[in-house]
């Protein structure tokens, strides 16, 4: 439902001559209280077509336009204010979103196009840290918005699993590290024998040496070497889907840097072919001055490629598996020159679907004001989070609702909702400070808020234990739930907003709104009194109920039927 359309359509026939239709759309406005109207169309522009007073050409217009769809049409100065026909709206929207169920939004954007996004990626034996946890969550709920409006996604899970490191990390598991030790707390382990070796090689270089020449073996598939790289990446692997379960995302690849291994050559071959590469001190480079960037970076003196290789050999792998209609990179804001390279060398390259390549940046959290830095000490780590913010949301439930059934599984729902909630509700460009006792209060603008203003719905739904079909007369004609009815058929809108601008907090601050509303809705209103309209309210509780769980699972957070 658009009811924006009414306004075009009879907007149209008088102003064809001189506006089009995409104009007219553009100059329409909401006014900021519903007495002023629903939509209004501002007169200004045509003060010097029609010769008049924007007031006079208000007034003529609202003479010859047609109100048929509409409760009145009035001018207000230089303003023509459309008030809606509340009654056909209420019950048209009600029917349509208690039919369409968890359909209603649906688009078809996307007609099906994959759209691989790169999310996540962490470092194999290091930890899950909250650094990670903007990537994981922003990428899974873009996927879902996407889907909902008619993509594939393709979620991968770019894993940090090669690179020097893993010669450094052989070395201090042969020396003091144990297979028992490994097994028991792969992670904590394998991060404290790379410490070590960092620790030690201060005082022995030949460590160095030594780790430089276990990657090299590893390069060549020595056999000891590669047994131990995919033992280490596997228990790593098994770890990290433990925190993964709890934030419930799921990907579709875990193919990370190590795959791309094979891949390079014919990337840094296509480049030598199309007389691309540039000798620079010994290195080979692509000049990008044409795209004011430095240069890329393709191969170093010493013959070693670089992330940008790889991201190439990547990009181009995706295009051939996946055919994709965009590739996204939800990566950090500090990477924003890196994907600028990487679009233009490919675009250099002669790949024209490079520029259905996006990066997707966000900021930072801080706390207390401050980066978390692994050098300095100020790794939070993701399972201790999200293990905090359940015993707090346990900790609000047996205050608020002591007898609660399915207590330990409501509140993982809410204290692991909330922390991802409040991430998503900031701007994705934004950088926000954490604190978790703040996340998940049930009160303010917080997930929790919206999961209890969900719950509270399905408790007037059960209470009056009456059956919605789509043949009921869903009429309401009370204008304190105005603001509720406009802002549920403002779902479709905001789903499709949230798609094109790849911002799931569009989403969030929507259903923050809708919560709020509802809520004012509820406290002056008796919703279960039997009168004509009774029907009617409980549609609208339920049509409240559905779009904020659907609100929800866009973001990856559950709605509990009770709290």
């Amino acid at each position: 439902m658009n009811e924006q359309n009414l306004v075009i359509a009879a907007l149209k026939p008088l102003l064809a001559e001189h506006l089009d239709e995409a104009t007219i759309a553009k100059l329409i406005e909401t006014p900021k209280t519903s007495d002023l109207g629903d939509y209004a169309f501002p007169v200004f522009q045509l003060a010097k077509i029609f010769r008049k007073a924007p007031q006079q050409i208000a007034t003529d217009l609202v003479g010859e336009i047609d109100q048929t769809n509409f409760e009145k049409v009035v001018a207000v100065g230089p303003y023509i204010n459309f008030f809606l026909d509340k009654p056909k709206f209420s019950h048209d929207l009600l029917q349509t979103i208690l039919t369409a169920a968890n359909h209603y939004g649906d688009a078809d954007l996307g007609h099906q196009g994959q759209v691989p996004i790169d999310m996540s990626s962490p470092n194999i034996a290091k930890p899950i840290s909250m650094g990670h946890l903007r990537s994981t969550v922003i990428g899974n709920a873009i996927a879902n918005i996407l889907t909902k409006v008619g993509y594939q996604p393709v979620k991968i899970n770019h894993l940090g699993d090669w690179g020097t490191q893993f010669g450094k990390l052989i070395v201090g598991y042969k020396k003091w590290g144990s297979e028992a030790a490994v097994k028991a707390d792969p992670i904590t382990n394998l991060l404290k024998y790379y410490v070590k070796f960092h620790q030690e090689d201060v005082e022995h270089p030949e460590l160095d040496k030594e780790a430089r020449e276990w990657f090299v073996k590893l390069e060549a598939g020595d056999e000891e070497a590669t047994k131990l790289w995919s033992w280490f990446r596997e228990v790593s692997l098994q770890e990290f889907m433990k925190i993964y379960d709890m934030l419930g995302v799921k990907f579709d690849s875990f193919n990370g840097e190590a795959f791309y291994n094979d891949k390079m050559a014919e990337v840094v071959q296509m480049l030598a072919d199309k007389k691309l590469l540039k000798e620079s001190r010994g290195a080979e480079i692509v000049d990008l001055s044409a795209y004011d960037l430095n240069p890329a970076l393709i191969k170093k003196s010493d013959g070693a490629t670089l992330y940008i290789t790889r991201d190439l050999a990547a990009a181009i792998y995706r295009q051939r598996t996946y055919k994709f209609v965009q590739s996204l990179y939800v990566v950090g804001n500090e990477q924003r020159d890196h994907f600028k390279q990487l679009k233009a060398v490919l675009k250099e390259m002669g790949f024209a679907w490079s520029d259905d390549i996006h990066h997707i940046p966000f900021g930072l959290i801080t706390q207390g004001g401050k980066k978390l830095s692994t050098r300095q000490g100020r790794v939070i780590l993701l399972e201790k989070v999200l293990n905090d913010a359940v015993d707090l949301a346990q900790k609000e439930i047996d205050a608020k609702n002591p007898s609660l059934a399915n207590k330990e599984q409501v509140a993982k729902e809410v204290g692991i909702g909330a922390v991802i909630f409040h991430d998503l509700k900031n701007d994705r460009l934004n950088n926000f400070d954490f604190n978790l006792e703040e996340v998940v209060r049930f009160e303010g603008e917080t997930g929790p808020y919206v999961q209890y203003t969900n719950a509270r719905a399905q408790s007037i739904l059960r209470k009056a234990a009456v059956e919605l079909n789509a043949d009921a007369d869903y009429t309401i004609t009370d204008a304190a739930a105005w603001d509720v009815l406009k802002q549920l058929a403002e779902f479709p809108d905001v789903i499709v907003r949230a798609s094109k601008e790849y911002e799931p907090s569009v989403i969030a601050k929507y259903a923050l709104r809708l919560a709020k509303n509802f809520n004012k809705y509820y406290a002056n209103t008796k919703v279960l009194v039997d009168d004509g309209e009774k029907t009617a309210r409980l549609a609208m509780v339920a049509s409240v109920s559905q779009v904020l769980t659907q609100s929800l699972a866009l973001l990856g957070v559950q709605a509990p039927k009770e709290m």
